[in-house]
């Protein structure tokens, strides 16, 4: 990794400003935190820095309150929980700007833990404010981002901190751009990504990126509709999207011209409507009922996917294969994260939906790698500059 990490500067005694992403998910009913997944990603930094006795000021955002305080999205109950999994006193802020803020920042001793308050009360945080980017400069003399998965978005917090303190890369961070550099430069070969989701118009880039780098590609999920009638067959109401057409039989052109081997659903569980308790069944890809939605990959699918992946030694996974929310429509997507927690492999899970379904499979520790940054890590794979990382020091 070209750029310098909070273990290539001095931090001991210094405030240091830590962007985590701690934009957990909290539950509808109690508000209470439903996964504490991205707080613990972040211990490692967190515990970096206290045993060096840094005096540590976290920040970060939590859920959409576009400017305003939303008394359920204030960071207190974050300072709680970090506090539990860290096993340390962890102090919370009344703002993340201000004299108040300043004063608690200056007064923190060595090796202690303040969280500053929402990022995003403030309109200016994701305006990237240059006013508001000094103010949270003022509370510390070093900046560390943890954050992967906001480094894609130019905020105050992820790109404006860094042009007023030394800014380096956390462990977190670091072991991200790592392991998906290593995607894209250097995988062990044979190298299958494996593609789900709605949308083709989401993963196109991500597509066209990994077209030239991987030996085998799978598409599954909601956008293999527009994939499979590039290829002339029916998909009934299945959702196409008809301005990628062109862009899809491009792509499977390009497929056949290169080394890719790619391979598309041979089977569909269909329903006439996509919600809960609705009657399904197994169609063949060339056999799609009118009145039906394709919902998830089908057995056979399953199994062919499962026996591609069989062979490889680096698997990326980045989308769902069906609509894995719906009982019905999940078993596909359950079944690959099952099979690809048993494979002797280096699996790669690109965040986003798809760890949200290795988390809630208790899978995660059988995979290799679960990104915190579904946004990031797909832009990162499709070969862009990520404005968080880019503003970070280089070795």
């Amino acid at each position: 990794m070209d750029k310098k990490t909070v273990e290539d500067i001095q931090v001991e005694g210094k405030r240091v400003l830590l962007r985590v992403d701690f934009n957990v998910p909290l539950d509808r009913d109690t508000g209470a935190i439903s996964d504490d997944s991205r707080i613990r990603a972040s211990l490692p930094t967190i515990k970096y820095l206290v045993d060096r006795r840094a005096r540590v000021i976290v920040c970060s955002h939590l859920g959409r309150p576009d400017g305003k305080v939303v008394e359920g999205l204030r960071m207190a109950q974050i300072a709680v929980r970090l506090s539990e999994l860290a096993g340390l006193p962890v102090s919370a802020a009344s703002d993340c700007i201000g004299e108040q803020v300043e004063n608690e920042a200056a007064a923190l001793e060595e090796g202690e833990i303040l969280v500053l308050e929402n990022l995003r009360f403030h309109a200016e945080e994701e305006a990237n404010d240059s006013g508001f980017a000094s103010q949270l400069a003022r509370l510390a003399d070093v900046y560390v981002n943890d954050a992967f998965g906001t480094a894609h978005r130019a905020h105050a917090s992820t790109v404006g901190v860094a042009r007023h303190l030394p800014a380096v890369a956390g462990l977190l961070m670091k072991k991200e751009l790592e392991v998906m550099g290593k995607l894209l430069d250097d995988p062990e070969r044979p190298f299958c990504c494996l593609i789900g989701g709605a949308k083709v118009g989401d993963k196109m880039d991500l597509l066209q990126s990994m077209l030239d780098r991987v030996d085998i590609l799978l598409i599954g999920g909601g956008m293999a509709a527009t994939f499979l009638q590039t290829q002339g067959y029916e998909v009934g109401r299945s959702r196409v999207e008809e301005d990628k057409l062109i862009l899809a039989g491009r792509l499977l052109k390009e497929a056949g011209e290169r080394k890719a081997h790619l391979l598309l659903p041979v089977d569909a569980v269909v329903a006439e409507e996509l919600t809960a308790g609705v009657m399904t069944r197994v169609a063949p890809a060339a056999g799609i009922p009118s009145g039906s939605h394709i919902a998830d990959i089908g057995p056979g699918t399953t199994e062919l996917f499962c026996g591609e992946l069989a062979k490889c030694r680096t698997v990326l996974w980045n989308g769902p294969m069906g609509i894995f929310e719906i009982p019905e429509f999940a078993q596909g997507t359950r079944s690959l994260a099952t099979f690809l927690s048993t494979l002797n492999a280096s699996t790669v899970i690109g965040g986003g939906s798809t760890a949200e379904v290795v988390q809630e499979m208790g899978l995660s520790d059988r995979m290799s790698h679960v990104s915190t940054g579904g946004g990031a890590s797909l832009r990162f794979l499709e070969g862009a500059t990520l404005p968080g990382v880019s503003v970070l020091l280089d070795k």
